[in-house]
C-alpha cells in the first residue's frame, strides 16, 4: 500500500517484514500453498486437534456453492451468496502492479494505491471520506509486484451507495495535487526512515544481486528522487494503462444474488478501457551460486538462501510444497527447526518458503543468530537442506504434513468473507477453476513420497545465493 518492503510476498500483497524474500506477497490471508502458517511447536498439536474440531463449522465454507458470474458488459467474478451476516465483501486485483513502474517513476503504482479514497468524481477528498463513513464501508487498496488489489466490505442495505463509490474510486479517481503531496509525503518518511535500517538497506542488495536490472529488484516504494518526480499526469496515464477490464479478476462474498451482482459489475467496472496497455516483463531465474556480506555493527546475524522454487502450474508443485512443509515450512515443527533451534539453541526461528512470483520462483530460508555463531548456523542449515536433497522425507513425516495441510487450509482461507473473496481471486488469478477446492485434498493425497523426494533432490541440490547481514568480524564465512 503506501510502503511495504519486498521478496517475500505473495500476490495479494502479504509480506512478513522480517524475511528478505522474493514474493511480495494478499493483505488478507497467505495463499496457503507456497507458504505454510507459522505454528509454535507446543502449539502445533493444538491447531491439529482445532482443525478437527473447527472443521464441521467450516466444511460448509470449503464445500461452497462458488458461482461463476459474468455480467452484460462481459465482466466475470466469482461469487458466493451467503445470508448468514448481512454483509458483502468485495476483492479484486488488475494486473500489472509495480513492475510496470516506468524508469525513474520508481514508487508509482504504490503512490496511486493511496490515492483512491482521496477524491473521486465530483468529491474531493474530504467529501469522499465523509460520504464512505456514511454509508460505513471499508475500501482499501494495495500495489503488489504483479498486480493492483482493491478491496471493500459493505452493509448489505448499503451496498447502492457503497458500490457507487467504489464506482467512482476505480473509474474517475481525481488524482488532486493536494492528497498526492500528503501521500507522497507519507512515503517519503517510510522512505527515509527505512534508510536507516540496515535490514531494509540489505534487503535492495540481496534483490539486486538476485534480479540484477529485472524490475523485481526495483523498490517498490520507489525512492527519494523517482517519487519525487511523480505527476498527476503520470498517474492518470498509470491509471488508465493498468485498470481495464481484460486484466481484471473479481471476487464477492456475502448477502447478494447472482443478478444484482451483474449490475453492480457492469456498475463498477463497466466504464473501464477494453484492453490493458502493459510493458512486457521477462521471466527471470534469481541468480544462485553467489554469497553477498552486508556488514553492519549490530547483536545479531541474519542468514538468507536461495534456492531453485517451482511455478504454480508445474506437475510437482505439491510435491514441492510438503517437501517444503517438512524442510522449514512449519516453523515450529520442521525439519531445521530441530536442527537450529531445539538441538543447539542457535536461532529463535528459522523458516523455509517457496516463493511465488509470477515471473520468478525460489525457495528461501531464513534465519538470525548471534554474531559468533553465524558460521555454525549456516553450516547447520545447510547440513540439513543437504540430507533432504539426498533423503528426502520420510513416509511418517510425509503422511503428518499432508493431514495437517489438508486440514488447515479452511482455517488459513476461509474464516470470513474477506478471506474468503480473497482466496477466490487468488485461485482465478493461478487458473486453478471454481472447483478447486473440492479437487485440492485428493490432489496432495495423490502425491507420493518418491515425488516429494524427486522435488527435494531438485529443488536443494544446487549452491544456493546466500546473503549474510551482520557485524564484520568473518565469523559468518563458512569454513
Amino acid at each position: 500500500m503506501r510502503g511495504a518492503p519486498a521478496w517475500h510476498r505473495h500476490r495479494s500483497g502479504q509480506h512478513p517484514s522480517t524475511v528478505l524474500a522474493l514474493r511480495a506477497n494478499p493483505p488478507s490471508p497467505t495463499r496457503g500453498e507456497g507458504r505454510a502458517a507459522r505454528v509454535a511447536a507446543p502449539l502445533f498439536t493444538l491447531l491439529l486437534s482445532l482443525v478437527f474440531l473447527v472443521l464441521p463449522a467450516l466444511s460448509a465454507r470449503a464445500a461452497m456453492s462458488i458461482q461463476e458470474v459474468t455480467s452484460s458488459k462481459g465482466i466475470t467474478a466469482w461469487l458466493v451468496e451467503d445470508y448468514s451476516v448481512p454483509l458483502v465483501a468485495i476483492r479484486f486485483a488488475f494486473d500489472g502492479g509495480t513492475t510496470q513502474d516506468p524508469a525513474g517513476k520508481e514508487g508509482l503504482a504504490n503512490l496511486m494505491s493511496g490515492l483512491f479514497d482521496e477524491g473521486a468524481g465530483n468529491l474531493d477528498s474530504e467529501a469522499f471520506q465523509i460520504k464512505l463513513d456514511d454509508v460505513g464501508a471499508e475500501m482499501s487498496f494495495d500495489a503488489a509486484r504483479d498486480g493492483t488489489y482493491g478491496s471493500m466490505r459493505m452493509l448489505a442495505e448499503q451496498r447502492d451507495a457503497a458500490f457507487d463509490l467504489l464506482r467512482l474510486a476505480v473509474t474517475e479517481p481525481r488524482f488532486d495535487q493536494a492528497p498526492i503531496d500528503r501521500i507522497r509525503a507519507q512515503v517519503l518518511s517510510g522512505i527515509i526512515a527505512n534508510e536507516l535500517d540496515p535490514d531494509t538497506l540489505a534487503q535492495r542488495k540481496w534483490l539486486e544481486a538476485l534480479y540484477g536490472t529485472h524490475p523485481y529488484a526495483r523498490p517498490e516504494q520507489g525512492t527519494r528522487q523517482s517519487i519525487a518526480t511523480i505527476t498527476p499526469d503520470d498517474l492518470i496515464a498509470f491509471h488508465k494503462a493498468n485498470f481495464a477490464r481484460d486484466g481484471l479478476h473479481v471476487a464477492v462474498v456475502g448477502a447478494i444474488d447472482a443478478e444484482t451482482l451483474k449490475k453492480k459489475l457492469d456498475m463498477v467496472f463497466g466504464g473501464l478501457p477494453q484492453h490493458q496497455a502493459l510493458s512486457a516483463v521477462a521471466d527471470v531465474d534469481p541468480k544462485l551460486n553467489q554469497q553477498l556480506e552486508v556488514n553492519y555493527d549490530q547483536p545479531q546475524t541474519s542468514l538468507q538462501l536461495a534456492y531453485p522454487g517451482v511455478k504454480r502450474s508445474a506437475p510437482d508443485f505439491f510435491a514441492a510444497v510438503l517437501m517444503n512443509e517438512i524442510l522449514g515450512g512449519s516453523a515450529f515443527t520442521s525439519r531445521l527447526f530441530e536442527e537450529v533451534r531445539e538441538k543447539r539453541g542457535l536461532a529463535y526461528s528459522v523458516s523455509s518458503d517457496l516463493v511465488d512470483h509470477k515471473h520468478a520462483n525460489a525457495l528461501a530460508i531464513t534465519t538470525a543468530t548471534r554474531a559468533d555463531r553465524a558460521a555454525e548456523t549456516l553450516a547447520v542449515v545447510r547440513e540439513v537442506v543437504k540430507r533432504m536433497a539426498q533423503d528426502g522425507p520420510t513416509e511418517a513425516e510425509l503422511a503428518a504434513t499432508k493431514k495437517y495441510f489438508i486440514g488447515a487450509y479452511a482455517i488459513n482461507n476461509l474464516n470470513s468473507s474477506g478471506a474468503i473473496a480473497a482466496t477466490l481471486v487468488e485461485l482465478q488469478l493461478d487458473n486453478l477453476g471454481s472447483d478447486y477446492m473440492q479437487r485440492r485434498a485428493a490432489l496432495i493425497n495423490a502425491v507420493t513420497l518418491d515425488q516429494v523426494k524427486a522435488a527435494a533432490k531438485k529443488l536443494l541440490s544446487a549452491e544456493p545465493a546466500i546473503m549474510v547481514v551482520g557485524p564484520k568480524h568473518g565469523e559468518a564465512k563458512e569454513e
